[in-house]
């Protein structure tokens, strides 16, 4: 099951990256255009908007799952890597998790580091909210080393 995640994460990711060139863009747009251009030889049937409607419906329904996955690796990557900054970093390991407070709660902490940024003070020292991923206790670590598998294989 593990090997089947991995060859559809592989298969999200080249997908997607695929499918955000300009190339591919200008070949949906001239594909539409092909289709508009056929309307009059077709009579405009419902046959032949059944075609676009069917094929842009089937392509959205889709895309939408590998692109969604292949943002959530990247959200979560993205996220994993701003954390390890601010655990080798003198920032406040409370900030580790915030992605999972609710929408208030990020709110009310945007508002707090904007003051402080401003030197208003009200700073997000003390009034960052706590969540189940916070830091709070934990010392801060010395800087650690982390071998990625992008700098592996290139050592190989």
């Amino acid at each position: 099951m593990a090997r089947l995640k991995h060859i559809f994460a592989h298969f999200a990711a080249t997908v997607s990256e695929w499918a955000g060139k300009p190339v591919i863009f200008i070949m949906a747009l001239l594909s539409v255009v092909v289709w508009g251009l056929t309307g009059p030889i077709f009579n405009y049937s419902e046959t032949w908007q059944l075609v676009i409607n069917t094929g842009t419906t089937i392509i959205t329904f889709l895309m939408v799952f590998l692109l969604q996955n292949a943002q959530t690796r990247d959200t979560r990557a993205i996220q994993a890597k701003l954390n390890e900054l601010i655990l080798t970093s003198a920032a406040e390991n409370r900030f580790v998790g915030i992605e999972n407070l609710d929408e208030e709660d990020l709110k009310h902490l945007d508002r707090l580091v904007e003051k402080a940024a401003k030197g208003t003070g009200g700073g997000a020292k003390n009034d960052v909210p706590e969540n189940e991923t916070s830091a709070k206790s934990r010392p801060k670590r010395k800087r650690r080393r982390i071998v990625s598998a992008a700098s592996s294989k290139s050592d190989q």
